[in-house]
């Protein structure tokens, strides 16, 4: 299955600015992206990284500088799968159920309501990114075929917060908490809430 990767090349996760510096954000970008790519591999799926500027990756990358979803709409075609390059939980397991999950379209719904993977069997389903995107994903792929919903903590687990370092520490086992770690970052238990911390 051909699987379309977006990917934000130049100021990636500046929502974890407060944590990390804009080259680390960079690099740590780059190793969720490097997890990402191993779990589609494994999964038999084919990578494309549709990056924002010019990338060095062991994928085939198209440049698409336009907000995400006139991007991402330029490259769907039917039976393709979209993962957002975030998802450092994404193991092969999990991108093959959603591969395999029926329906014209079949969703991976964030835990903030996003949409952070998909599938599009049908000529005619658009993405609309952004704003509780799984929930106008899910209507409007209702209005022209059928619709599978994948509930999957890895794929629900995207990184935008400092609080999202705790669930790759915790569930990681590849280049973005290997990265993490070996930046100094760990976990620390706060009143009853575990959260990272920097040494």
């Amino acid at each position: 299955m051909r699987v379309v990767v977006p990917f934000a090349t130049v100021e990636p996760k500046t929502r974890l600015s407060s944590l990390l510096s804009p080259g680390e954000r960079r690099e740590f970008s780059r190793a969720m992206l490097g997890d990402v790519l191993e779990g589609v591999r494994k999964a038999g799926g084919e990578s494309e990284v549709l990056a924002t500027a010019p990338l060095d990756v062991d994928a085939p990358t198209t440049v698409d500088d336009r907000p995400l979803t006139e991007a991402v709409n330029a490259a769907l075609d039917p039976e393709t799968a979209v993962v957002m390059a975030d998802l450092p939980l994404a193991t092969s397991d999990a991108l093959e159920e959603l591969f395999e999950t029926s329906g014209d379209v079949a969703l991976a719904p964030g835990r903030g309501g996003g949409t952070n993977a998909l599938v599009s069997r049908h000529p005619d389903f658009r993405v609309d990114y952004h704003g509780g995107s799984f929930l106008k994903h899910r209507a409007s792929a209702a209005e022209i075929g059928s619709v599978g919903v994948v509930d999957s903590h890895r794929l629900a687990t995207d990184i935008d917060e400092p609080a999202d370092l705790v669930e790759v520490l915790i569930h990681g086992d590849g280049a973005a908490a290997d990265w993490l770690r070996d930046t100094g970052f760990s976990l620390v238990r706060r009143e009853s809430r575990l959260a990272v911390e920097r040494e």
